[in-house]
């Protein structure tokens, strides 16, 4: 064992259950550690939680990438696109692209005795994936949502929360709803299920029907609004995005027609704008918390050093210099920032741990989306944020531990 070593664990044992004055900056050293670890653990998982829930929203109803036609980009009133069986194999078949699905959409208008409410009505086919709205599915059953209606008819429709307590429905009853085109026309559904996913911005906005009722409805024939791309890594989504429009570009100019392609951050730029915003916070958080715990390490470090001058003193008159005596006292300070750092992992995994088995902390979703605190555990940023603390507290301690050389060893062994 070094000498440095062993000197520094005979100081911290020499703390524990004495009067000395730096037994209480040393509590409040390890207590400042500990609060800003458990506060800065707290911040990512609430974060990661926060960006993953409203991003896997965003994407359950829009998919990673959307395709459309130009005229349509900026209009829930769509042109067509022609999507034939083998465009859509092409694009399933580009390196990670995961699933693509061709829907359709009407806007359109629920009619009761005394409500109106506009919607859009989204019409999907059996390719389509429908784990998301199952996954918030409140009532009914949708086995059955994608079956083709008979000529004339509505057949099945989801319906949100919203627009089932605003208007009364319930699953099963019989809907009258209007689309306004070149010809008013009406179509009577039946509810087969009510989802609820605390996005209200779409909850409020669409409802779920079968492709080949929308087509009629718009008088296509096999032409779609467009085509949802999934994809495997929401991390290539740029580049994901950039190849799939060099691909249309080439298919377009060979058949004669043209592609609108879309990210989910381009579809939706002030959601993701506010996003970074939350990130920024995020990053000011981290970094008060880190000035806030190294602070009271400094305070708890040189209040050691100043009631230990005789000590000093008496190892510099020994001959010890002043690298070993300061290796010493940084020592002293790895081992408070050690035990802060362990109290600190388990505070904040315990309240994480807690909301995300109870989620205790609520919310309000009309302004969060979300209707309680989410959290997130990523392994990697919580050995980042140990590893991090760690090293940039020890560094902070570099220079108040300059003090060390300037004790006079004479004057500093006659101090009380």
């Amino acid at each position: 064992m070094r000498f440095e070593q062993f000197l520094a664990r005979r100081l911290s044992r020499s703390e524990r259950g004495t009067r000395r004055v730096s037994r209480p900056a040393v509590v409040i050293a390890e207590a400042g550690v500990a609060l800003g670890l458990a506060v800065m653990i707290v911040t990512i998982c609430v974060s990661l939680g926060f960006k993953h829930e409203i991003r896997s929203k965003v994407v359950g109803f829009n998919s990673h990438i959307h395709v459309s036609s130009f005229d349509s980009a900026l209009s829930y009133e769509t042109s067509a696109i022609d999507v034939g069986d083998s465009l859509m194999t092409a694009l399933a078949s580009i390196p990670g692209v995961n699933h693509v699905q061709r829907y359709a959409t009407k806007p359109a208008i629920f009619r009761t005795d005394d409500e109106f409410l506009g919607f859009v009505l989204k019409g999907v086919g059996e390719e389509y994936d429908l784990s998301f709205f199952r996954s918030y599915l409140q009532e009914g059953n949708i086995d059955s949502l994608v079956a083709s209606p008979s000529e004339g008819a509505g057949g099945r429709i989801l319906i949100s929360r919203d627009m089932a307590d605003k208007l009364g429905y319930h699953v099963g009853d019989r809907v009258d709803t209007y689309f306004i085109g070149s010809t008013l026309r009406a179509r009577r559904f039946t509810v087969c299920g009510i989802y609820e996913t605390g996005f209200g911005d779409f909850d409020r906005l669409f409802a779920v029907g079968a492709l080949p009722v929308v087509q009629r409805l718009n008088e296509w024939d096999d032409e779609v609004t467009g085509v949802e791309v999934s994809l495997t890594d929401y991390g290539e989504l740029s580049q994901r995005a950039w190849e799939i429009g060099r691909y249309l570009d080439d298919w377009g100019k060979a058949h004669r027609t043209g592609y609108y392609v879309q990210t989910i951050e381009e579809q939706n730029p002030n959601l993701f704008a506010w996003l970074s915003v939350l990130d920024m916070n995020v990053w000011i958080i981290l970094l008060l918390m880190l000035l806030v715990a190294g602070f009271t390490v400094i305070s708890g470090l040189l209040i050691i050093i100043l009631e230990r001058t005789s000590f000093i003193g008496t190892l510099k008159a020994l001959g010890s210099p002043n690298g070993s005596i300061r290796q010493t006292f940084l020592r002293v300070a790895i081992y408070i920032i050690g035990k802060g750092m362990v109290w600190g992992n388990v505070i904040g995994l315990a309240l994480c741990a807690v909301q995300k088995l109870t989620g205790i902390v609520a919310l309000d979703p009309k302004s969060y989306y979300l209707d309680r605190v989410p959290i997130e555990f990523n392994v990697g940023w919580i050995i980042v944020l140990n590893v991090g603390m760690m090293v940039l507290s020890v560094a902070m301690l570099i220079i108040p531990s300059q003090i060390i050389a300037r004790i006079n060893p004479s004057k500093s062994i006659r101090f009380e």
